[in-house]
């Protein structure tokens, strides 16, 4: 056989098989009513399969919320109806706690909303009830990209949750904080202001790091309303200060009717567990995060593995709720750390301010940077990006694969490797288990970096489908859209 007729042979195996896979995605598109379910339907009947030998252990994270609201509802007598090793790390002194005093140590209080909900079952049947509720909860995510994503983009979600977060999803709780800013950046597009806002609060209520994005959906609402000065496409660097100065004198003409709203929900709500116990309701969340050391999968665990190369020696520890490391050098990487969020942070508000990233696209590079820079790198953290880049149309060529890559390092990071030891504390000497850490994180700082500049137009989104009202803004021909991103 020769070259030439072996080389048209492949050629026409990989058309083949591009013909084949267009045809199996156009059918998966067209899916209409239960039956586009099926996706969503399926990915969580695997969720199910893959976390089932969870379900009877006692130190599974949602066996921890069962303490978390049985404790609440019930006081320290609360414990009395689980296994004692089960809320051992309550550390529940002799001193009887009543009932609405014991909040959780690390969320804030309003997550007992959720961890009380499958207290409705029996009480063996918690952490399967928990899982359903989770199953719902991506179910209606994915109802929300299908009704008003771009066109595939609810797919992307189901894709996205089977290569990275599996075996987690079911088993954590930040697919509602996800549902709610997914829900937030849905309705700000759509300019249902009230409902933003209140979807924002409310994801604030659940799990902290919602808050971010008020400063972007502030200054998106400023704009859209004409309240706010939006300086020329292109000026100076010397002309900085003036163009920031005619935006400060802008400010007397904004509209804060909505962001009362959400202040007012916040602190609402957390006055109420405050009025039982205020050191729960918010000093403790702030301890928590403040005093917990670098975790062994965040991206500054890499240097200080390099430092103990040098001399810097590393102790494993497990602490706030996570394996974590303890070294001389975890002040300064932290310090390095918040230095650069805050860089990354600036940037992209000032990116937005200057219009070449909308309201989505900010959130989404605030998040990749508060995950990038951060002292914990949980698996679950990708749940809080999944929707929003199924959302903007993050699911072309060089995104599944970079994406996907990212996704499937994580998914062997956790559970793979991590069910390879009884003792978590040896999980940093796993073979294999360093290098794999390096290499994630690598990849995500490089993913970042990508947005944030642009590189290889990974902040180009598609157009959305709905049949809802969108502002002209978004409604921008895309030639025009990659000419302004272009201009960065």
């Amino acid at each position: 056989m020769s070259v030439s007729t072996l080389k048209q042979e492949t050629i026409t195996k990989t058309l083949e098989i591009k013909t084949h896979w267009t045809t199996f995605r156009n059918a998966l598109l067209a899916l209409q009513g239960v039956i586009a379910y099926i996706p969503i339907i399926a990915i969580n009947v695997l969720m199910f399969y893959f976390t089932s030998w969870q379900v009877l252990w006692l130190n599974t994270d949602p066996a921890r919320y069962q303490c978390y609201a049985l404790t609440y509802w019930l006081g320290s007598n609360g414990v009395q109806f689980l296994p004692i090793t089960q809320c051992s790390f309550l550390h529940i002194s002799s001193t009887v706690q009543p009932p609405f005093h014991m909040l959780p140590l690390e969320y804030p209080p309003f997550t007992l909303v959720v961890f009380s909900l499958p207290l409705f079952a029996p009480i063996s049947y918690y952490q399967l009830f928990f899982a359903v509720s989770m199953a719902l909860v991506s179910t209606c995510i994915y109802w929300l990209l299908l009704r008003y994503g771009p066109r595939g983009s609810a797919l992307a979600f189901v894709f996205y949750i089977f290569v990275g977060v599996l075996a987690l999803a079911q088993e954590r709780f930040d697919l509602v904080p996800a549902a709610c800013t997914l829900l937030c950046l849905i309705a700000a597009e759509r300019k249902y202001w009230k409902i933003a806002y209140t979807a924002l609060a409310f994801g604030f209520l659940i799990k902290i790091y919602p808050i971010l994005f008020l400063p972007a959906l502030f200054i998106a609402e400023q704009q859209d309303r004409k309240r706010m000065y939006v300086p020329e496409r292109s000026f100076s660097s010397t002309s900085l200060s003036v163009e920031l100065w005619k935006t400060l004198l802008s400010s007397r003409h904004w509209h804060w009717k909505n962001a009362v709203l959400f202040l007012g929900l916040c602190l609402g709500i957390t006055s109420f567990f405050a009025l039982f116990n205020l050191n729960g309701a918010i000093v403790s969340q702030i301890s928590y995060f403040a005093n917990r050391p670098l975790q062994v999968e965040a991206t500054g665990s890499t240097l200080l593995w390099l430092g103990a190369l040098v001399g810097f020696p590393v102790h494993i520890v497990y602490s706030f709720g996570s394996v974590n490391m303890v070294s001389s050098l975890g002040g300064v990487v932290s310090n390095l750390s918040e230095i650069l969020f805050v860089a990354g942070y600036i940037y992209s508000i000032y990116l937005q301010w200057r219009g070449k990233l909308d309201v989505v696209q900010v959130c989404i590079a605030i998040l990749f940077v508060f995950i990038a820079t951060g002292k914990v790198f949980s698996p679950q953290y990708l749940i809080w990006i999944i929707p929003l880049l199924a959302y903007s149309g993050a699911f072309n060529r060089i995104w599944l694969v970079a994406w996907g890559s990212l996704s499937l390092l994580t998914t062997i990071i956790y559970p793979y490797l991590y069910t390879r030891v009884i003792d978590a504390e040896k999980i940093p000497f796993v073979p294999g288990f360093i290098p794999i850490v390096a290499v994630r994180n690598m990849l995500f700082i490089l993913v970042t970096l990508a947005y944030l500049f642009n590189w290889f137009q990974m902040r180009r989104r598609r157009p959305l489908h709905s049949k809802e009202m969108i502002s002209a803004q978004q409604e921008e021909p895309l030639l025009d859209n990659k000419k302004n991103e272009a201009e960065n």
